[in-house]
């Protein structure tokens, strides 16, 4: 059994239905992640770490994390703040546009409760993965000492995985912006962007020339996803495309990239090639981009897994 640790956000999530009503839920990139990835490969044992508030919202999200079989044991309470929530809007080609409320959000103080015990649990885990996300949430004064805690597990022989999710809004500027993820390129062994995180933050509209970009860092895995161009993969000095998987109609593109990245690193944790793991990462991401918000509904998600060959269903009970 692998123990793979995902620090992050999750948000009150708000989907339009029609326009007079909204429908609930729950998601967060991360969250996303830490949820596909559990589905998939239930014998990982996944924990999410994040901060929620004492609020009824932060109670239903909990239950949410434990319904999905989440290791909560890192996930924080402050009682004086509330989790962040956010709208999804989605045009006729299944893009989708967002608004927030999360400045104040309890997962922005995350840091307060890394003491030397979570860090010593924390030297256990096989994987820790954070996002560009991640880090715009923290608290800017938390930062440095994000970055040491980081420092910290890779030392002690964690993987260490980093997606860059590029939200211009969400820093003061890309100046801010570069200098945080330039540290987690540093520091990641595993890399999981999109093209769009470079276009927008680096001028980068190609994934060799993401990847000549990285040269500088000691990346030993990079795994760009370019959207219906593919995915380009780099490892070991081995350059490598593979095509998406197709689907009829895009109704909702939410949390595919999430997706993506939970079968990925599940599939990779079990022991599969990078081939193998994107294989099974591209038609997790297509049966989620059929369906509407972050999380499709279990029992639909789950028969689908069971409809994929067994070598596609690698770690599906």
């Amino acid at each position: 059994m692998k123990k793979i640790f995902l620090i992050g956000e999750c948000m009150v999530e708000l989907t339009k239905t029609s326009t007079k009503t909204l429908k609930q839920s729950f998601a967060g990139d991360v969250f996303n992640t830490a949820v596909y990835l559990k589905r998939i490969f239930n014998q990982h044992k996944v924990h999410f770490i994040s901060t929620i508030g004492s609020d009824p919202f932060s109670d239903d999200m909990l239950n949410s994390c434990h319904q999905e079989s989440l290791n909560t044991e890192f996930v924080f309470r402050m009682p004086e703040k509330n989790p962040g929530l956010y709208s999804i809007q989605t045009d006729d080609d299944g893009e989708r546009s967002f608004t927030y409320w999360r400045n104040d959000s309890a997962a922005r103080q995350l840091m307060q409760f890394v003491n030397e015990d979570v860090i010593t649990q924390l030297k256990l885990a096989d994987m820790v993965f954070f996002s560009g996300i991640s880090l715009a949430v923290i608290t800017p004064a938390d930062r440095k000492k994000f970055w040491v805690f980081i420092e910290r597990l890779k030392a002690a022989g964690v993987t260490i995985v980093f997606d860059p999710n590029y939200r211009a809004a969400m820093w003061e500027n890309e100046i801010q912006a570069k200098d945080q993820f330039e540290q987690a390129f540093y520091l990641a062994d595993i890399i999981l962007p999109g093209v769009d995180d470079f276009k927008d933050l680096y001028g980068l509209t190609s994934a060799e020339q993401i990847v000549d970009f990285c040269q500088s860092f000691a990346i030993q895995e990079l795994i760009i996803k370019n959207g219906q161009h593919g995915i380009f993969c780099w490892h070991q000095g081995n350059r490598d495309y593979f095509n998406i998987v197709a689907v009829d109609k895009v109704i909702d593109s939410t949390a595919a990239g999430d997706s993506f990245n939970g079968a990925y690193l599940g599939a990779r944790l079990q022991g599969c090639t990078i081939a193998e793991a994107v294989n099974l990462a591209g038609k997790v991401a297509a049966i989620v981009i059929q369906y509407p918000g972050a999380i499709v509904p279990f029992n639909i998600f789950t028969e689908h897994l069971a409809g994929l060959s067994k070598k596609e269903a690698i770690g599906v009970k």
